[in-house]
């Protein structure tokens, strides 16, 4: 009898579905959490906040901020006493003022009756995806960045 020198047909299958699982493996840790739409839903949902807090403080001539609670992951308004909470899987960062930050998990971004502010930046990320909310100090203007 003579004996091959190649693979049989049962090895192949047996490497690429072994190589196939790995693959998935890896794949799928950086797709757990938030999905794209989620996350761009929370940043829009963000910026629209801090609009409205710049408006009122236009509208009222009183000074308004959005606080942001980033360990519950929610945001108040002024004049609205019920918070608007953001998706859970969504990881959250705050960068303003040191004045406006109230606690470690806590903190704020003021607009003035002139529509300045004291500016600051939201991250809205999942894994390696992330939306930036700008808000400019001196015009107030909020945009959002990929």
């Amino acid at each position: 009898m003579r004996k091959s020198s190649g693979f049989t047909l049962l090895e192949v299958v047996l490497v690429l579905a072994i190589g196939v699982a790995i693959y998935a493996l890896l794949l799928g840790v950086p797709l757990r959490g938030a999905s794209s739409a989620d996350l761009k839903a929370a940043a829009r949902t963000l910026a629209s906040g801090l609009r409205q807090a710049q408006t009122t403080a236009m509208a009222t001539r009183r000074d308004a901020m959005l606080t942001l609670d980033l360990e519950t992951r929610q945001f108040t308004l002024p004049g609205d006493k019920t918070p608007r909470k953001l998706p859970g899987d969504v990881d959250l960062k705050l960068y303003t003022a040191e004045s406006e930050v109230t606690s470690e998990h806590t903190g704020a971004i003021r607009f003035y009756p002139d529509g300045s502010s004291t500016g600051g930046r939201i991250t809205v990320s999942s894994g390696k995806r992330q939306y930036l909310v700008d808000v400019d100090w001196l015009t107030g203007k909020v945009r959002i960045e990929d």
